[in-house]
């Protein structure tokens, strides 16, 4: 495949999108290019003010963008219904949904409605806004919900059901990695069974791009040592954040994209390297493992698929 570029962006005039967590680092990226390209964009951010900064930020290198901004925050399942009902109100389908925002490696500490925070953001509250939105992306053939994995899971990372909360034991790496193998599972499980009615779930990851994210945990910590931990080999290995977007935009945009498979950088260990369809682990495939996340996962938010489809039927 040869290197592709935002420039490789098709015109996205006339099509509707929202980035989570969308005020900086990948999601600033994913939200400006498909801005720039003609998408009518909403910043779906948890702070109203660096929301506004972004919002202005894209603004002053897109000039003719059409974007805005919506709060939202994924640790809490009633700003997630609220959220999607006013988006819902407000527009009658949407086209591009890019689950991005998230939160790395931090002490256990639980979402309002008392879920483990990485799990209950990084997955759960981006499960129950894919599935408020449902009928909205139901409306529009060639819709697709991009969520963001890490190229870790290859090596790391399992779907402990009896501890998904991190109750029992908790290790902050393992909850992000669990985390982010639900994204996975998760985005071959919304093909399966939306791919026939014009729905993809697609998965995507930056490899190893600059971003502030891997600082959250160290700094509520109080733990310098693990900071500069991360911020050496980030200042000496990282590539550019635009260029860590790529995969994000490739997986929302292109025209060979597969349902249910992963994007990401093609190198060695998928860190660096030209955009392309990247190996994922064997066990996502498991039809079982699937099938249980997917009842736990709607158990766990209230948000029933099949429900909000069948109210998409009943208004078209």
């Amino acid at each position: 495949m040869a290197t592709w570029t935002a420039a490789d962006i098709p015109d996205l005039s006339g099509k509707t999108a929202i980035v989570t967590g969308a005020n900086k680092n990948l999601g600033f990226h994913t939200a400006l290019e498909l801005a720039r390209h003609g998408a009518d964009v909403t910043l779906a951010c948890r702070n109203r003010e660096r929301g506004n900064a972004a919002l202005e930020g894209i603004r002053r290198a897109a000039p003719d963008a059409e974007v805005s901004l919506a709060v939202l925050d994924l640790a809490d399942l009633a700003s997630v219904e609220r959220f999607a009902g006013e988006y819902g109100a407000a527009r009658p389908g949407l086209d591009i949904l890019v689950n991005n925002a998230g939160i790395l490696g931090i002490p256990r500490v639980l979402t309002a409605d008392g879920f483990e925070t990485q799990f209950g953001v990084n997955y759960l509250g981006h499960f129950a806004l894919t599935g408020r939105l449902l009928p909205l992306l139901l409306n529009r053939p060639g819709a697709r919900v991009v969520s963001l994995s890490t190229w870790i899971v290859n090596r790391m990372g399992t779907i402990d059901f009896d501890n998904l909360q991190g109750e029992r034991a908790y290790d902050k790496f393992n909850a992000y990695n669990q985390a982010k193998l639900a994204n996975l599972v998760f985005s071959r499980e919304l093909s399966r069974r939306y791919s026939g009615r014009g729905l993809s779930g697609v998965s995507a990851h930056p490899g190893f791009a600059v971003s502030d994210l891997q600082y959250t945990g160290p700094r509520m910590e109080g733990s310098r040592f693990q900071e500069l931990f991360f911020k050496i080999p980030t200042l000496l290995f990282a590539k550019p954040t635009a260029t860590g977007a790529l995969p994000t935009l490739y997986a929302a945009t292109a025209p060979d994209v597969i349902p249910g498979a992963c994007y990401g950088p093609t190198g060695p260990a998928q860190i660096r390297g030209r955009t392309g369809k990247v190996s994922t682990p064997v066990k996502i495939h498991d039809p079982e493992l699937a099938l249980r996340l997917w009842d736990v996962s709607e158990r766990l938010t209230g948000v029933s698929y099949a429900e909000t489809a069948l109210s998409e039927t009943k208004g078209s």
